[in-house]
């Protein structure tokens, strides 16, 4: 078991790197959901807002040094404006199926716009993990910095 945990931990394969995104993902997810929460009373679109905000900034610093250990070859900048970049879709993507569940429903519980929320950015995810992996953080675009 500690072979295994130290393999996710240090790993540099896909499957390691995957897992750890999986990670970050559940623990900046979790940030969102508490934003949101927190500020839907201001109304979901504000609360999407400033929940993909939070969610995005711990995001993308977990994955520089954690996902990727990219810490000593990319910095804290460069992986926000990048990786904020790809957020960015992210953003646009559950603002617009939050406001086709408020065409929809009317109003609908904050239940049902967490996991509609949920269930947008795990698609996304899966894009933004492919394109971290094979833009932000490759060895290729480390070398040019």
């Amino acid at each position: 078991m500690g072979t295994l945990l130290a393999g996710l931990r240090d790993g540099e394969d896909g499957r390691s790197q995957f897992a750890r995104f999986v990670f970050v993902g559940a623990v900046s997810s979790a940030l969102y959901a508490l934003l949101f929460l927190a500020l839907d009373g201001i109304g979901d679109q504000p609360a999407n807002l400033a929940g993909a905000i939070g969610s995005t900034l711990l995001a993308n610093e977990l994955h520089r040094r954690l996902t990727f250990h990219a810490d000593g070859r990319v910095g804290w900048f460069t992986a926000q404006w990048e990786g904020g970049g790809l957020a960015a879709i992210g953003l646009v993507a559950t603002s617009l199926a939050l406001a086709g569940l408020d065409q929809l429903t009317g109003d609908a519980s904050w239940e049902l716009q967490v996991l509609l929320i949920g269930a947008v950015t795990g698609a996304i995810g899966l894009a933004r993990f492919v394109a971290l992996r094979a833009w932000v953080f490759t060895a290729r675009a480390l070398s040019r910095r």
